[in-house]
């Protein structure tokens, strides 16, 4: 099976796949239209709360929909795809590439939308402001991306959608996504700091405030992808060598 043929399988995997669209799309713009429709005038932590919580929300379903790529590769793996694709030409770097690329086309759907849901709300950001959320979500996602392909091969097809929802809870209530933080100063802040769901949420008040991630931001991804590149891919190897 070549590259290209491989994508475009995946990708009608994905549109085809009807718990995207109501776990990782439709949730969370219910939740930002419910609760930011209510609070349109209120702010939190500095920046207009119907823009915080519309980068919370796109946070909340762009990691779902990273994450959650990984059911495919449970279910690949359930029914031995996974170690019949090592006989094809296919290449493990364009196994990785077809499946994040997925990953983001949802992502980048939970995105456009929600970021238009925040216009109705009255979000207003001039071009670069738009370019600057976008552009940050996308890059926070990429560790999530890598989690997901973990998680798709280290975990069974019935435990899979459990793990899922328990990561994605866990990191979506350390990083604000919920409309509060835990905390504010001290080791549990430190924690949350350290966590690139955190500064997917700082996406908006970045943007909002005219200027880009600090510097701790941009480490705290990379240190996050670079542990989590080496085991996703030992993992995959682990398993398509396996007899």
């Amino acid at each position: 099976m070549s590259s290209s043929a491989y994508t475009r399988y995946e990708l009608l995997r994905s549109f085809r796949n009807v718990r995207f669209f109501v776990l990782s799309l439709a949730l969370p713009v219910v939740l930002y239209l419910a609760v930011a429709g209510s609070e349109r005038h209120a702010t939190f932590d500095g920046t207009a709360f119907p823009l915080y919580f519309m980068t919370a929300m796109a946070a909340l379903g762009t990691m779902t929909a990273v994450i959650a790529s990984g059911a495919r590769i449970a279910a690949d793996r359930s029914v031995g795809w996974t170690r019949q694709m090592r006989i094809t030409p296919l290449r493990a770097m364009a196994y990785f590439r077809a499946k994040v690329l997925c990953g983001y086309l949802m992502a980048l759907l939970t995105i456009v939308v929600l970021c238009l849901s925040g216009t109705v709300l009255g979000v207003r950001l001039g071009a670069g402001g738009w370019v600057t959320v976008i552009g940050l979500l996308l890059v926070g996602l990429i560790p999530f991306a890598l989690l997901g392909i973990l998680l798709g091969h280290v975990v069974t097809t019935d435990s899979h959608a459990p793990a899922v929802g328990g990561i994605t809870t866990l990191f979506a209530l350390l990083g604000g996504v919920y409309g509060f933080q835990l905390a504010h100063s001290g080791p549990l802040f430190d924690v949350m700091r350290a966590l690139p769901s955190y500064w997917l949420v700082q996406a908006g008040q970045t943007a909002f405030g005219g200027g880009v991630w600090h510097a701790e931001g941009w480490i705290v991804v990379a240190i996050w992808t670079a542990a989590l590149a080496p085991l996703a891919v030992w993992v995959y190897r682990r398993d398509t060598d396996r007899a």
